[in-house]
């Protein structure tokens, strides 16, 4: 495992950034967001818990109780059609 060498701020902002649900999309695959690299352990498992907790909230408040996340794939599916 790497020292986790970020800031506090640094480190929020970065586990703010990886909870949510855009990712980079210049390619077919799918990638882990950029930031991932820069959290330790620690902080990749807060962001998880972040994100796991923030999905069913948007979902409850999206008209067609999609997710961010959900949204991002239909989205990029469609535009791959």
């Amino acid at each position: 495992m790497s020292e986790n060498k970020n800031t506090p701020e640094d480190e929020a902002r970065l586990i703010e950034e990886v909870a949510s649900a855009w990712r980079p999309h210049d390619s077919s695959e799918l990638r882990f967001h950029p930031a991932w690299h820069d959290l330790d352990e620690s902080a990749r498992e807060a962001a998880f818990d972040i994100a796991a907790r923030l999905r069913p909230m948007e979902a409850a408040l999206d008209p067609g109780g999609l997710s961010t996340t959900a949204r991002a794939v239909l989205a990029r599916i469609r535009s791959a059609r």
